[in-house]
C-alpha cells in the first residue's frame, strides 16, 4: 500500500510538472491533455483519477507553480518580522522581482495569458493565493502611511508598489533575447539596483501623503479648537 501511495503522489507530481510548462507555453485553449501525458509519462486516464477535469489540473498546475515560487522567493525577502518597516519593504520588493525574473517560474507566464486570452479559470486560486501576499504589503504601506491616511491612500500605495516590480519585469521578460528595437521598455538586469529605486521612489511618495494627511488633521483640528473657543467667548 506504502508504494501503491507513493507511486500515486509520483504521478501527481509528473502531472502538474508538465501541465505547468505546457499551459505556461501555450495557455490553456491550446494545451492538450494528451501531450501533458505523454510529456508526464501518464495515460490520460492519470488525469481524470487526479483531477477530474482540465479545467481542474488547470487551476492545480497554476497553484503547483504559485507554491514552488513562494517556496524558493518567500515573500518578506529574508527581512525579520521585527525590523524597521522600511526593511521590510525593501525585502518584500526584492522578493517580488526576483520571483518574476526567475526562470523557472511559471505562475507569471499562466496569468499574462489568462490577461490576454482569459479563461476565468483562475480568478478563485488566484485570488485565495495572492490575497495573502497584498494584505501583507498593504498592512506595511498602512504602517508607513500613519493613522492617518485614508483606506483608498493605502489601496493606491499598494497598487503602485506592486505595478512598479510587476510590469517592467514582465516587459523584461516577454523581450528577453529580442530585438525590441529603439524605444522600447529597458530591460530590468540590476534587480537589487532596481529594488532599491522602488523602494527609495515609494517611500518618497509614502512620506508626502503622510506629511499631507497630519496637515490636515492637525488643521482641522486648530480650527475646530478656535470655533469652540469663538463660542465660549460670545
Amino acid at each position: 500500500m506504502k508504494i501503491l501511495r507513493e507511486d500515486t503522489t509520483k504521478t501527481r507530481g509528473k502531472l502538474l510538472a508538465a501541465a505547468g510548462e505546457i499551459f505556461a507555453e501555450k495557455g490553456f485553449r491550446d494545451a492538450t491533455i494528451a501531450e501533458i501525458c505523454l510529456k508526464a509519462g501518464t495515460n490520460v486516464a492519470a488525469v481524470n483519477y487526479h483531477f477530474g477535469s482540465k479545467e481542474a489540473l488547470y487551476r492545480e498546475a497554476w497553484r503547483h507553480a504559485f507554491v514552488l515560487s513562494v517556496e524558493a522567493h518567500p515573500p518578506d525577502g529574508g527581512v525579520a518580522v521585527d525590523a524597521p518597516p522600511e526593511e521590510r519593504l525593501q525585502g518584500q520588493v526584492k522578493a517580488l522581482l526576483n520571483r518574476i525574473a526567475d526562470e523557472s517560474n511559471r505562475e507569471f507566464w499562466f496569468m499574462q495569458r489568462e490577461f490576454t486570452n482569459p479563461t476565468g479559470l483562475l480568478e478563485e486560486v488566484m485570488r485565495d493565493e495572492i490575497r495573502p501576499l497584498q494584505q501583507r504589503t498593504e498592512k506595511l504601506v498602512r504602517e508607513l502611511l500613519g493613522p492617518r491616511a485614508l483606506e483608498k491612500e493605502v489601496r493606491f500605495c499598494e497598487v503602485g508598489i506592486i505595478s512598479q516590480c510587476i510590469n517592467p519585469m514582465v516587459v523584461g521578460r516577454k523581450s528577453r533575447g529580442k530585438d525590441t528595437g529603439k524605444g522600447s521598455p529597458p530591460e530590468i538586469k540590476d534587480i537589487n539596483a532596481y529594488a532599491d529605486h522602488v523602494v527609495k521612489f515609494s517611500l518618497a511618495g509614502i512620506q508626502a501623503i503622510r506629511k499631507s494627511a497630519e496637515s490636515s488633521t492637525s488643521h482641522a483640528k486648530h480650527n475646530k479648537e478656535q470655533k469652540i473657543k469663538r463660542q465660549v467667548n460670545k
